[in-house]
């Protein structure tokens, strides 16, 4: 008799199912909450207005859902060009770069919007570390651990060079400091803090965590695993 037939999933094949299928409820519960003050700004969107669309945070995260298709489009374009050209892992690849950017720029969109006193109040920065934990409260620290979430979880997937923790950790905060620093030199009435800096790579490093598997398993990865594994040659001649 096989008894094989009767074993459970592997854990490693449950684990792989389990966390797509916690996005996917995650993002259906943040569009049910979010549902009331999205549609408030779909008349003016699909008018195409700039005010009351792409200057607030509702209109950008529902133009961002609004051009998920289009994304796709370009997912499958992509993988398709490079299926023709023989190259390996060509949907992994696609997905990739067009979700690190289609994940990332609106962020970084709302973090760079001015205030109302653009222009007119001065530049400010908040330089102690932990401070502004406390203002920011839990939606604060929320929105700023995904500001570079998907850099941190797909560019360890396209490119060998960010392929660990700490380099992901790295990458963000030094993107987060070019964000910081622009809401500064165009006084955009917002306060670079240093706080921000810290949550947004710590989002990366926690984003690069939770892709681990798929940027471990890659072509780049299996490369790097390979010729690490390439016996050394020793020159001396045997005695």
């Amino acid at each position: 008799m096989n008894h094989n037939a009767s074993l459970p999933a592997p854990p490693r094949r449950v684990g792989r199912m389990l966390l797509p299928g916690l996005l996917v409820l995650g993002l259906a519960g943040v569009l049910f909450v979010m549902r009331g003050p999205l549609m408030m700004s779909a008349p003016r969107c699909a008018a195409g207005r700039w005010h009351g669309c792409f200057d607030t945070f509702n209109g950008v995260v529902l133009m961002t859902l609004v051009a998920l298709p289009l994304s796709l489009l370009v997912v499958w374009v992509l993988a398709r060009r490079r299926r023709a050209a023989g190259v390996p892992s060509a949907w992994r690849l696609s997905l990739a770069e067009v979700a690190m950017v289609h994940g990332t720029v609106p962020f970084v969109w709302m973090t760079l919007m001015p205030g109302g006193g653009a222009g007119v109040v001065p530049a400010r920065v908040s330089l102690v570390p932990l401070r502004d934990l406390v203002t920011m409260g839990p939606l604060g620290i929320g929105g700023n651990l995904l500001v570079f979430a998907s850099l941190g979880f797909f560019a360890p997937i396209r490119w060998t060079a960010p392929a660990s923790v700490p380099r992901v950790l790295a990458l963000g905060a030094g993107c987060s400091v070019l964000v910081e620093t622009a809401q500064y030199v165009f006084r955009l009435d917002r306060v670079s803090s240093v706080d921000d800096v810290l949550v947004n790579a710590a989002g990366a490093a926690l984003a690069a965590l939770a892709s681990r598997h798929w940027w471990r398993t890659g072509p780049h990865a299996e490369a790097v695993n390979s010729g690490a594994a390439e016996p050394v040659v020793c020159d001396r001649p045997a005695l």
